[in-house]
Parts: structure tokens; C-alpha cells; sequence
């Protein structure tokens, strides 16, 4: 288990700084191909389309192929995608590689449902473990990024994220996990069918399953948006320069992975319904203090501050959304990332023509009001849990 959970860190390592570089050079991307915010993020929406069919097919794959050979072909497809943005092509090209590079993002379903599947009662902790080195992997990405683009050479920004992945396929092809070579079903499903939450009835756990799934689209997309588009308000509203923006992201990502440290533990001290609640009120507030206050010091200390609130919540309504359904976890994990990339997809292409239609200003409060339903989507989903545990309980609706 140890083994897959650091392979799974490497993994997620990679897939964090590839999520994160199209938002890191956007500015001078931008400036270089002579396009559009709104075509920027049709970029960003390409990857995110080309990772939600690959997230879709992931169940069936397994089946056909095995995991070892679509988890090696998955990294080895993101590194093909990322040495073709570095030698910048046109722009059609980019836009064609784009679906590609997103399929190999899709590393990250395949990896997740292996950790879940394997780490029984420990899948908070596990889960947020890998997650953060997401995190860290999105949180050195700007400080490359600056690098790159303070030197005239932002291009080999993707150059980064595919060596990075180049690394990760080796060591998994050297050290496979054999945890995953064992026949059988997966040892959390096994343990979720001897608790409670086993026994909840086929509606609610699809209501619960519904609710998940779009708050998996509206987290993934509000989150995208934000770290793509957040360089570009302070070059507009603070007259920040392109590598200086570019650093905010850290910010960001520094939050989420000190956040992330801690997430797992707090979800199982706590309860994933509490967690998941506090945490989703927090993010609301902090994004409507956000589209008030314009000064640079402030949208840096109210970024860190969401970021520390957002940091777990991946992680953690993917486990509760495996232990809404058990006995399918596949399944559950790549639905539940599907849904993440259609929202990944659409609403960073509404995010930039938003942004060049209304302004900087009015795209801080659309950040507000993506904060606002995302609230109401996780108030939805443990509502549908709640007949079978009060929130107040432990272990929570999260953590049956």
C-alpha cells in the first residue's frame, strides 16, 4: 500500500503542474498567438473534454486492457501531448493536441479509484495525502512559469510538466504495486458492505450520486477558472506584470497544500459532512469578500484563505461519493472526475468570455456566485444523506 500511495504522489505531482500551465502562461500565450481570453479557454476546455471521455472509458478499459497498461499508456499519451505545446505549434495544432494531453490528465481517476479501492478505512487520509502533492506540483508550476516567461521562454513551461511525467512513468513501470495485480474486489468495497451506509437503499444512494456528480462539475470548474484567470485580473485590475501575476497562483496552491496536510484527519475527527459544510460556507464568504475588495493585498490574503478552505474537498466528497454507492468503485471515481471535467471544460470557456465581455470586475463576483451554488449543491447532497446519519454524528454521511 505504501508503494501505491507514493506512485500515486509522483502521478498526481504531474497531473498538478500540467493542470495548472496553461493558467500559469496564459497572459503572454495570449499575447504570442494574438488570441482571446474566451480562446484560451477553449484550450482549457479541450483538455478537460479529452479527459472526461477518457475518465468515462477508464471502468471499461480496465476490463478490456488491464490497469497497468492504461495507467502506463495514460502517462505516456500526457507526455507525447506536452512535447508538442513546447515546440509551439499554431494555434489549430494546440487546440487538436489539446483532448490528447487532457486524456492523459486522466491519470488522475485511475490512480484515485486504485488508492480508494486499496486503502479501506484509511481513504480520507490516503486520498489527501496524493492530493496534496497535487498541490504541490500546481504550486511550483508558477514559479516555473515566472521563470520561463521573465526569461522570453514560457513555451518550455510545458517542457516541465512533461519531464515530470517522463519521471512518473518510469518509476511506475520499475516499481508497479503488486496491491494491484490481486484478483477480486476491491477491499474498501468489501468493508463498505458490512457497514450501514452498505445497506442504504438504490434511490437515495443515486440522489446522493446526482448531487456529487454536479458538485464535482461546479468544484472543478469554479477551481479551474479561478487558477487560469486569477493571473489575468491582477494583470487588469492591479497592473501587475505577466511573471508577477503568474506567482499569485503559489499562493493558491501553497494554501491547498498546507490545507491538504491536514484535511484527511479533520474529515474523520470532524465528520466528511461537517468538513465538507464549514468548508463550503467558508469558500462562499471569502469569494463574496473577494469581488468587494480589489487591492492587491487583499485578493492575495483572501486567496490564501480559499485556498486552506478548498484544500480537502476533492478528496473528501470522492470518498464520500464511493461510500454512497460501494461495491463499484471504478465506476463511482470515474464518474464522479467525468462530471469534474465537464465542469472543468465549460465553465473556464464561460470564465474567459465572461472576462472579455464584463471585465475584471464582474468576474470576481461570477467567482463569487460559483461559490455561492457550490454551496448549495453540497447543502443538497447531505441533505439526501441525512435520513441515514445526522451531520452531528460520527462517523458523518461522508464517513458512514
Amino acid at each position: 500500500m505504501a508503494r501505491l500511495v507514493f506512485l500515486g504522489c509522483i502521478a498526481y505531482l504531474a497531473v498538478g503542474l500540467g493542470q495548472l500551465v496553461i493558467g500559469t502562461v496564459m497572459e503572454p500565450m495570449v499575447t504570442a498567438y494574438g488570441i482571446q481570453y474566451g480562446d484560451g479557454g477553449q484550450l482549457v476546455m479541450n483538455q478537460f473534454l479529452g479527459g472526461m471521455v477518457g475518465i468515462m472509458l477508464a471502468p471499461w478499459l480496465i476490463g478490456r486492457i488491464g490497469k497497468k497498461i492504461l495507467l502506463l499508456s495514460a502517462l505516456a499519451i500526457m507526455v507525447v501531448a506536452q512535447t508538442i505545446y513546447v515546440l509551439g505549434p499554431s494555434w489549430e495544432t494546440m487546440l487538436a493536441t489539446a483532448p490528447f494531453a487532457g486524456l492523459g490528465f486522466g491519470t488522475e481517476a485511475v490512480v484515485g479509484s486504485f488508492i480508494i479501492g486499496a486503502a479501506v478505512g484509511n481513504a480520507n487520509v490516503a486520498m489527501s495525502r496524493v492530493e496534496v502533492f497535487f498541490g504541490v506540483g500546481a504550486l511550483l508550476m508558477p514559479f516555473a512559469g515566472a521563470a520561463l516567461i521573465s526569461s522570453g521562454h514560457w513555451a518550455a513551461a510545458f517542457g516541465v510538466v512533461g519531464v515530470t511525467t517522463a519521471a512518473a512513468l518510469l518509476l511506475w513501470v520499475l516499481y508497479w504495486p503488486k496491491i494491484l495485480d490481486r484478483s477480486g474486489g476491491h477491499a474498501a468495497d468489501e468493508a463498505e458492505r458490512k457497514t450501514p451506509a452498505g445497506n442504504r437503499s438504490r434511490a437515495q444512494a443515486w440522489t446522493v450520486l446526482a448531487a456529487c456528480a454536479l458538485f464535482f462539475a461546479i468544484y472543478v470548474g469554479f477551481e479551474m477558472s479561478f487558477v487560469h484567470y486569477l493571473p489575468s485580473l491582477l494583470v487588469h485590475n492591479n497592473g501587475l506584470s505577466d511573471s508577477t501575476a503568474a506567482l499569485s497562483l503559489s499562493i493558491y496552491w501553497g494554501a491547498m497544500v498546507i490545507g491538504r496536510l491536514v484535511s484527511g484527519h479533520a474529515a474523520d475527527r470532524w465528520g466528511g459532512g461537517v468538513y465538507m459544510l464549514v468548508t463550503c460556507i467558508a469558500t462562499a464568504v471569502l469569494f463574496i469578500l473577494m469581488g468587494g475588495l480589489e487591492s492587491v493585498w487583499a485578493t492575495f490574503v483572501l486567496t490564501f484563505c480559499a485556498g486552506l478552505s478548498m484544500s480537502g474537498m476533492f478528496a473528501i466528497a470522492l470518498v464520500f461519493a464511493n461510500r454512497a454507492a460501494p461495491g463499484m468503485t471504478e465506476r463511482t471515481t470515474s464518474l464522479m472526475m467525468a462530471f469534474g471535467g465537464i465542469g472543468g471544460a465549460l465553465m473556464p470557456r464561460l470564465t474567459g468570455w465572461f472576462l472579455d465581455e464584463n471585465g475584471a470586475d464582474a468576474t470576481r463576483w461570477l467567482f463569487a456566485g460559483f461559490a455561492v451554488v457550490m454551496l448549495a449543491v453540497i447543502l443538497w447532497a447531505l441533505m439526501a444523506a441525512k435520513p441515514e446519519r445526522k451531520l452531528t454524528q460520527s462517523p458523518s454521511p461522508l464517513s458512514p
